[in-house]
């Protein structure tokens, strides 16, 4: 199996000054054409270090990816570098990169400076990709099997990460041209509602018994819950296909309910899906929330689902205590005697939120998302969540449940996002009548 290693530079990224998210995009892409991926690194911008710690890289992987330094300022120093590494002589100038340099530059009423210009000059031991997003080109070097003990091809591709995302698919086909590469199967079960410690438990027997040519790997997020992701290398030979598909079978078996969806499948996209009309009445059930503690995030990743107007009907975001009463009219007895983090608030406010919105179903939030404001009774990470679900044939009868959750959590962006996503999952049960 062919091997990869991926390199960011940048003093920014080592001084944590900007998130490296074009590594975790190439490394899927990569395995999803067979390539499996060494490690990741980052260094700073300085020319020798870039060039012996790819030199390193190219030494024991098949394929070096590199991301930043290509700009058009004095401190991005890859193309420099990459260029001693290749024993260039010169530089070319690719005029296909350079019409899309003028045609940006253009479009942004900016002056075409050499800094520019230059941008599409490359090392003449390079081939270029064109990056139609940006101003700096993609080099590809290839290396003969005597410089590095096996042959060897390096991608530097720009640090702008939708550049990085845009030339992807370009940069993969290339690699393919390269190597003869193994199939890498991948499924990736999303589940929601279990630690992932108990997950392991639950499923230890089961991971025991996997063949050799799978592999699992736990993917733990706050929002999206855990995702089990299966891996089957060499997935082209007799069998292992079916074995696969098996495992998962047996998988479903042994989490039932908590799996909700495959793949890049969110909480929030299954939503859709599971929203249906009675059989005697022709119309879309809708949704409505009412959020307190996750202060609109609920519906933000309602919202963030293409096609969610057909469904999302709007939200009252009701922090204050006065919102919650004179605007989802949740009695004030209620909040007297319960307070505003309870179970008869969380289900009064998805109650008025149906009627209010006029839904057919509403999902409510109210908790302590912290630092501070919690209690012995109710520490921060304490939320009640609540979803209401309205007879569309009687304005009176309106079902809800609700349930507490308790994050352990002591961060305020953290606690909300779970609360947000447990609220999802709320809704995402009821909506499959498990609960109602």
């Amino acid at each position: 199996m062919k091997t990869a290693s991926i390199c960011a530079i940048g003093d920014e990224i080592l001084i944590g000054q900007i998130v490296d998210t074009n590594s975790s995009h190439i490394a899927r892409a990569l395995n999803a054409i067979g390539v499996r991926v060494r490690g990741i690194s980052s260094i700073g911008d300085a020319r020798s270090e870039i060039i012996s710690h790819l030199r390193a890289l190219l030494l024991s992987s098949d394929i070096v990816i590199v991301t930043g330094g290509l700009g058009p300022t004095k401190d991005d120093i890859t193309k420099e570098a990459l260029a001693a590494l290749s024993g260039a002589k010169k530089t070319r100038r690719s005029e296909e990169q350079l019409e899309v340099i003028t045609r940006i530059l253009s479009q942004r009423g900016i002056e075409m400076l050499p800094a520019n210009r230059a941008q599409a000059d490359v090392p003449d031991t390079a081939n270029v990709i064109v990056n139609n997003l940006g101003t700096a080109p993609i080099m590809e070097f290839v290396f003969k099997e005597s410089e590095f003990g096996h042959k060897a091809v390096l991608y530097s591709m720009p640090g702008v990460p939708y550049e990085t995302l845009g030339a992807l698919d370009s940069v993969m086909a290339a690699i393919r041209g390269h190597f003869a590469l193994d199939n890498i199967l991948h499924r990736t079960i999303c589940t929601f509602g279990i630690a992932e410690s108990v997950l392991a438990k639950m499923i230890e027997k089961w991971e025991d018994a996997l063949p050799d040519f799978l592999h699992l790997a736990y993917l733990p997020n706050a929002i999206y819950g855990v995702r089990l992701r299966l891996s089957c290398y060499g997935a082209e030979e007799a069998g292992r296909k079916e074995a696969m598909d098996a495992a998962v079978r047996e998988l479903y078996t042994l989490l039932g309910n908590n799996i909700y969806g495959e793949g890049a499948d969110t909480l929030q996209s299954v939503i859709p899906g599971l929203l249906q009309a009675p059989p005697q009445a022709a119309y879309q059930e809708t949704i409505g929330v009412a959020e307190s503690c996750t202060g609109g995030l609920v519906s933000n990743l309602i919202t963030s689902v293409p096609g969610s107007s057909a469904y999302y009907k709007g939200s009252v975001t009701s922090y204050a205590n006065e919102v919650k009463i004179n605007l989802l009219n949740v009695p004030e007895e209620v909040i007297e005697q319960h307070g505003a983090v309870s179970r008869e608030c969380a289900e009064a406010m998805a109650r008025g939120a149906a009627i209010l919105l006029d839904t057919d179903y509403a999902v409510a939030t109210t908790g302590i998302a912290g630092p501070d404001g919690g209690s012995e009774a109710k520490p921060v990470g304490t939320c009640w969540i609540a979803v209401a679900h309205r007879n569309p044939y009687s304005s009176e009868e309106i079902e809800v449940v609700s349930r507490r959750i308790d994050s352990a959590s002591a961060s305020r962006e953290v606690n909300m996002q779970r609360f947000a996503s447990n609220a999802l999952n709320l809704l995402r049960l009821v909506l499959q009548q498990k609960l109602l």
